[in-house]
């Protein structure tokens, strides 16, 4: 043995010794013949280049140490070949686990990574193997499954860690491109709050939904839509005038929603393949509005009277061939444009526009409900530039004889460039298409442009095809001039609105005269709640499909129509069984005649039967437009009867061009009191009843006045009577009966009153 190991120790010495004595700046062969074991001498090469490092002859020999601990380390005899006859010494070789062994060890592994000698014992047993090699083994295999998990869970890190690297230069490459709000020059961190920095990134997110829009809109109209600057934030907001606009838009009676018919019931929200196309759609209908509201003849063709347009179908036709589809079989067309300048700024007139409530609250006339099925764009932050909603609502006229009409549509709001904001609507019926669709939205809305002094410009279009064949003779021709929905209507009814809202915020009242209201607070109250007394008149007289009329036949006013409800749980409303009838009828005398006659207190007493012939008196009352018919009073009637003397009648009247109301409720003094004093009028109950007057056409100047359409007035008689102030009681027939009277008398005497007038 010792003369076998001598040459080997000779060979590792020679080694190190020319190691340690050469550099490694050039190759260095050395070859040794060391003797050969097995068979006889065999030259074994050692070469050594300038790129060996020490490191790596370090790795070379773990390596070398790992594969001793991986094979058996115990000294076996030769098999085979290396078997002698000679009877050579042993040697001592690296023996390699069989794969069956690895594989057995491996199962067992998964099962107890941690194997107790007893284990160890057995396992080396049924390989073959010493105990010691299984330990080893085990531990080895204990120390790769933790490096591979460490591995593992440093690549994971490593990748977090770039992400978050990512972000923040992201983060910090925004917050150095960062602008002064005022000056538009750069700002330092530091100068930035911690709401405007999280407003910046919110902007920036729009930003890239509002481009995502304008490449939609490229698409499909051709060219890239102008992107519009952002104007500056606004720290406090711009919110609505404070009168509560918005409180009223949903009435609830009998626990049930008032007004939610089955078009609101039946239409859901669109779903996500909807989407593309909506926004597509809204794009389109947005160009198609600002060209209607800007183009002049051949487009728009004046009528006959020389204030009004009409619009020339073959004209559109050829000016916008997409849209919405070719009109449908059985519709016909109603198109019409106003322009007006109103008391408000353009920041307000688009917010009343854009949220339903408002929107609702002030074209309560016009609009019996409206409902948002979903937002899907909510625009830029602080303003509704890029707003984007699904919306349905119904359209009406104060009156049981003219159907309403429902929409699906969406509704979209953009900033121009040049500052003028348009809000536009769409029909989106081909989206759920319906055979029995009467009424179809083209591209409809509104131009708002900023005037001085808080003042804006509106430009109104009304494009629509609807089926009216059910509207009643007497309206036919109301509805034919576009007064019932068109343009007109939406921008006086606006204009009126706008002057009630200046009216309610004014703070130079004069009190010089006798019975005015001065207080900032008491006025307030009382308009909100002459506000709320109109919205429940108009949302309970019109022939909304929310509403169950039925008309009384074989009494002397044939044409009434009644229809029950529950109040129960509304603090707005005294709890029972309320009725309510309403008739419609045409009078021989210009609107503004019946108008002035009926709100005017010195006349009352020659129609209101209830007030049983007393003198009423005005004791105050609040100016709220530039007409003196437009106005909110506070009456008393001085009546011989007791049991009226703690009651008041809060009305008001309001007129416009295309038309006008007188409506008023009977309140407890005690209660207006409270709100004359700026108390809370949500809790007053009130059951309003009164008229709308309209005209029975377009405008005539002089003639005789003998027919529907020759310059007459169409005039709807409404009351809302508690007839049981038990909710659950059982209406009686004499409860219908007296109502029908009542209103047939209260008909009579006012076509006597007029016709004498008239005369």
């Amino acid at each position: 043995m010792p003369s076998i190991l001598l040459p080997c120790f000779l060979s590792f010495f020679i080694t190190v010794l020319l190691l340690l004595c050469f550099p490694f700046s050039e190759t260095l062969t050395i070859n040794f013949f060391l003797p050969n074991l097995t068979e006889g001498q065999q030259q074994l090469p050692l070469e050594m280049t300038h790129n060996t490092s020490e490191s790596e002859m370090a790795k070379m020999i773990r390596d070398e140490e790992f594969e001793s601990k991986s094979g058996s380390e115990n000294l076996e005899g030769a098999s085979g070949d290396d078997q002698d006859p000679s009877n050579r010494p042993r040697k001592k070789r690296y023996h390699r686990h069989t794969q069956h062994q690895i594989q057995e060890m491996e199962t067992f592994f998964k099962e107890c990574p941690h194997p107790d000698d007893k284990q160890r014992k057995e396992l080396s047993r049924e390989l073959g193997l010493e105990p010691l090699q299984v330990k080893f083994w085990f531990q080895n295999k204990r120390t790769q499954m933790k490096t591979q998990h460490e591995r593992h869970e440093n690549t994971q890190l490593r990748n977090e860690n770039e992400k978050l690297r990512a972000e923040n230069m992201r983060y910090k490459e925004a917050l150095s491109n960062a602008s002064c709000p005022n000056c538009g020059g750069p700002t330092a961190i530091g100068e930035m709050s911690f709401d405007e920095h999280h407003l910046r990134i919110e902007n920036a997110r729009l930003r890239e939904e509002i481009d995502r829009i304008s490449g939609i809109a490229a698409k499909y109209v051709g060219g890239k839509s102008a992107m519009v600057p952002f104007p500056p934030l606004n720290p406090q907001g711009n919110r609505p005038l404070d009168l509560g606009v918005g409180n009223y838009g949903v009435h609830n009676a009998g626990g049930e929603i008032f007004g939610a018919g089955d078009l609101l019931r039946s239409i859901s929200a669109p779903t996500e393949a909807d989407k593309p196309m909506i926004i597509e759609l809204a794009v389109a209908a947005m160009e198609e509005l600002i060209r209607m509201a800007q183009l002049g003849e051949p487009l728009w063709i004046p009528g006959i009277d020389g204030a009004t347009e009409i619009l020339s179908e073959e004209e559109y036709i050829r000016n916008f061939p997409r849209g919405i589809g070719p009109k449908p079989f059985g519709l016909k067309s109603e198109a019409s444009r106003e322009t007006a300048v109103v008391i408000m700024n353009h920041i307000n007139l688009v917010e009343i526009l854009m949220d339903v409530n408002q929107w609702v609250s002030v074209f309560s006339g016009i609009v019996s409900r409206g409902m948002t099925l979903e937002v899907l764009s909510t625009g830029v932050a602080g303003n509704y530039n890029g707003a984007l909603q699904v919306m349905t609502a119904e359209f009406q006229v104060p009156s049981p004889l003219v159907p309403t009409r429902e929409s699906y549509f969406v509704r979209y709001c953009k900033q121009h460039a040049d500052g003028t904001w348009a809000v536009v609507d769409v029909s989106l019926d081909n989206l759920r298409p319906n055979p029995g669709t009467r009424c179809r939205r083209r591209p409809s809305g509104c131009l708002i442009q900023e005037m001085p002094n808080g003042y804006s410009k509106v430009i109104w279009v009304e494009h629509v095809e609807v089926d009216d064949r059910a509207v009643h003779n007497i309206y036919r021709a109301l509805v034919n001039s576009g007064l019932a929905f068109g343009a007109k209507r939406w921008v006086a009814t606006l204009d009126r609105q706008c002057e009630r809202l200046a009216s309610a915020m004014a703070s130079n009242i004069p009190s010089g005269d006798v019975g005015v209201i001065t207080s900032q607070e008491g006025r307030k109250s009382m308009l909100k709640l002459a506000e709320r007394m109109v919205i429940s008149f108009c949302a309970g007289v019109s022939a909304s499909t929310a509403h169950t009329w039925t008309t009384l036949s074989g009494s002397v006013a044939e044409d009434v129509r009644v229809m029950t409800r529950k109040s129960i749980d509304d603090p707005g409303r005294p709890p029972g069984i309320v009725l309510s009838a309403a008739t419609s009828f045409w009078l021989p005398v210009p609107p503004n005649r019946v108008f002035h006659f009926l709100r005017d207190e010195n006349s009352r007493s020659e129609w209101d039967i209830l007030s049983n012939g007393g003198v009423v008196q005005e004791m105050a009352h609040i100016a709220n437009g530039r007409d003196h018919g437009n106005c909110v009073s506070l009456l008393r009637v001085n009546s011989a009867n007791s049991s009226q003397s703690n009651m008041l009648i809060l009305q008001e009247s309001c007129i416009d061009s295309t038309g006008s109301y007188v409506i008023y409720a009977p309140v407890d003094i005690v209660a207006m009191n409270v709100v004359l004093n700026g108390g809370d009028p949500d809790y007053v109950a009130l059951l309003p009843s009164g008229f709308a007057i309209l005209p029975d056409g377009p405008t005539i100047h002089g003639g005789i006045v003998d027919e529907v359409g020759s310059g007459g007035s169409l005039l709807t008689v409404a009351f809302q009577i508690l007839v049981d102030s038990v909710p659950s009681a059982k209406l009686s027939l004499g409860s219908v009966a007296t109502v029908n009277s009542l209103i047939a008398c209260t008909v009579d005497r006012i076509k006597a009153a007029v016709s004498c007038e008239n005369a």
